[in-house]
């Protein structure tokens, strides 16, 4: 298969949720033994299951959190409180367990995927690691495209292939993560170029930088949209000019998922940004995306509306990697034992509301 068609054809897979599902479920809801909409959003992300499995019964099992991980030659501009050196390190840390996203994926119990796509390290062998490096990271973009359509393109066709292969052994339900440092710079231009908003709007202090490194930051991102004139009509494009390698994979994650029917619980900022490319790629795909939380970063909430997407909590949360996506999914698998297990008020034999 040639470079694009796997994209394209994918693309091509993505519909709509089943309203006849949908409807099933809201009645189903309706009917419980509650008064109607009292569980508020639990009840809707149920309803949004059903449609999306194609089942008025929805059944969450089988969960995983796929952590992509890459380096952006943007850090070169000075844009984060970190070095480079940080994202093989913490690469190590997931592998062996260490990390906030191992704590919640075990206590939530899902499988977790760590994947080089990208990282601009060696990465040694792990039984634990997924290779899938397209190159050492992107070049900066504040100085020439972070990489070309046809590395972007690859990247997008790794996630999905990854999102395929996962699903063979059983997969309900995905939550995205990420690793890089620099990646906030990059997400904080996509949002910019796809929301029409100014960069010193949706730039925020990712890994903890100070007041003169934000505007500092929030220049580096408008020298890096002047420069590449990346546009929002053109997401392949945008991706290639201001993104990076992590985002890309990501997207194709979410798109993958939305071809076979498989919601896609979506974290942060850097989840946010794929999201914003992978929806500008396949609009339908937004019926296929749960917020798991709101970022503290600026740009989130301006990526959440723009995609119509309703955060399941607000915990003040900027980490990354996939934690707030995690606690989503455990939140939409309440969600769908509700329905299922809760008794409508016939089979309880409870009084209806009069």
């Amino acid at each position: 298969m040639n470079t694009g068609e796997l994209l394209t054809s994918t693309i091509r897979k993505i519909g709509k949720p089943d309203e006849k599902a949908m409807s099933a479920a809201r009645m189903r809801q309706d009917n419980l033994t509650k008064p109607a909409g009292s569980l508020g959003q639990l009840e809707e992300i149920a309803i949004q299951i059903a449609g999306i499995q194609g089942q008025a019964r929805p059944v969450i099992k089988n969960k995983a959190v796929i952590v992509m991980a890459a380096d952006h030659g943007v850090v070169a501009e000075g844009v984060s409180a970190y070095p480079q050196e940080v994202t093989p390190q913490m690469v190590h840390n997931f592998l062996n367990g260490g990390a906030a996203i191992n704590v919640i994926a075990r206590q939530t119990g899902a499988r977790i995927l760590i994947v080089d796509i990208g990282v601009a390290a060696d990465m040694p062998a792990h039984p634990g690691l997924i290779t899938r490096k397209i190159r050492k990271g992107t070049a900066n973009m504040a100085v020439v495209p972070a990489m070309s359509e046809t590395e972007a393109t690859i990247a997008l066709e790794a996630g999905i292939q990854l999102l395929q292969e996962q699903a063979i052994p059983g997969l309900d339900i995905i939550a995205t993560g990420d690793m890089g440092i620099g990646n906030t710079t990059a997400s904080a231009a996509i949002c910019a170029v796809m929301t029409g908003k100014s960069p010193a709007e949706v730039t925020g202090r990712g890994t903890g930088i100070d007041d003169a490194q934000l505007k500092h930051k929030a220049s580096v991102i408008e020298k890096a949209i002047r420069l590449n004139q990346p546009d929002p009509a053109q997401p392949l494009s945008v991706l290639a000019r201001v993104g990076g390698l992590e985002i890309a994979g990501l997207a194709g994650v979410m798109l993958g998922a939305g071809a076979i029917r498989i919601p896609v619980v979506i974290d942060g900022f850097i989840s946010g940004a794929a999201a914003l490319i992978a929806a500008g790629l396949a609009p339908n795909l937004k019926h296929f995306m749960i917020a798991g939380h709101m970022s503290v970063e600026p740009g989130h909430k301006v990526m959440l509306e723009h995609l119509g997407l309703k955060p399941l909590v607000n915990l003040g949360m900027r980490l990354g990697e996939g934690t707030g996506a995690a606690l989503g999914m455990f939140l939409c698998e309440t969600a769908t034992r509700v329905l299922n297990e809760m008794a409508t008020f016939a089979e309880a034999g409870v009084s209806e509301k009069s």
